[in-house]
């Protein structure tokens, strides 16, 4: 007995010339690589030729080939990885703000760099983010890395009046 699967049919969707008009009318690139792929794939059925004539890896080819035959023409869009998704919820980004302009307004100083913000995270939330990663999330949360001169804990309003009259 012979069993047609349903990736079966979405192979019959699309002829290779289909698909190469499909490539060239869509606009992102990598899109367009995977679809011309498919497109050689069903013209000669062996993935390792693919790949080098695409200049791509025979791995990307084949989990491209995979899942195209799994889920169509769907299939062969990128999603977002959940690695590369945002970590902090929105819950966490209120906690990191505070801290932040907690710390920013105290009198010990205030002085914070990125590796002191990334470690708070790593500490507080068990996320570990590269520290161009923690400057992005300080802007999504409408802050931004200019920061004003800081002032030292034991500084005296007085004594820099006093210093400005005798001095200048």
């Amino acid at each position: 007995m012979f069993i047609i699967s349903k990736s079966f049919y979405s192979l019959k969707n699309y002829t290779p010339i289909e698909l190469v008009k499909l490539s060239k009318s869509e606009k992102d690139a990598r899109m367009r690589i995977r679809i011309l792929a498919i497109s050689c794939f069903l013209e000669c059925h062996n993935r390792a030729q693919v790949a080098r004539q695409l200049k791509v890896s025979r791995r990307s080819v084949n989990e491209w080939v995979k899942n195209y035959l799994n889920t169509g023409i769907d299939g062969l869009k990128a999603n977002m990885n959940s690695t590369n998704a945002n970590k902090l919820d929105d819950q966490q980004k209120q906690a990191l703000y505070q801290y932040i302009d907690e710390l920013s307004r105290s009198r010990q100083g205030g002085r914070l760099t990125g590796i002191d913000i990334q470690s708070y995270i790593e500490q507080q939330f068990g996320i570990h983010y590269h520290l161009n990663h923690v400057y992005k999330i300080l802007k999504s949360i409408g802050l931004s890395w200019i920061t004003s001169r800081s002032r030292h804990p034991k500084q005296s309003l007085e004594a820099q009046a006093e210093f400005k009259k005798t001095h200048f």
